[in-house]
């Protein structure tokens, strides 16, 4: 499984993907421990049909969290997020959540772009310069909290 403190949005994204490939493939569901695993945790949160792990609520929690914390002690931080926060509350806008985080946002729109990718679909490259901007503010924010977790 991909590690958590290694790199926190690449676990939020390798877990939602593993959801809906177990949602797709059930019967994969006990190719390996791993699997089985998740797949039980699934059918114990009633998430067969939709939704996301409480472990990847608890760790986009964790991210919102820093990102909160970044918000207030890192202007750098505050400069890419005020550069992004036009195009994030447009995908927002055109979403099912429009009130959703500006941390969900960015991992929403990279997986998002993930599956058309995947369909071969052509993202646009006003799309691709928001994803690279999300893509920037993820890497900011994974690997600060690499460092909070290592520095402990």
């Amino acid at each position: 499984m991909k590690s958590k403190r290694e790199n926190i949005a690449e676990y939020i994204l390798y877990l939602w993907q593993i959801e809906d490939y177990l949602r797709a493939f059930p019967e994969q569901a006990e190719a390996t421990e791993e699997l089985r695993d998740l797949n039980a945790m699934m059918h114990e949160e009633g998430l067969m049909e939709k939704g996301h792990l409480q472990i990847a609520k608890n760790a986009l929690s964790e991210l919102e969290e820093l990102h909160e914390e970044l918000l207030t002690t890192e202007a750098p931080y505050r400069a890419v997020i005020l550069h992004i926060e036009p195009s994030l509350n447009l995908f927002k806008s055109r979403t099912d959540d429009p009130t959703m985080s500006d941390v969900e946002a960015c991992l929403t729109l990279l997986y998002q772009v993930m599956l058309l990718r995947l369909r071969k679909v052509e993202i646009s490259e006003e799309t691709m310069v928001v994803v690279n901007d999300a893509t920037q503010l993820l890497r900011f924010l994974s690997k600060t909290y690499y460092d909070n977790q290592t520095a402990v």
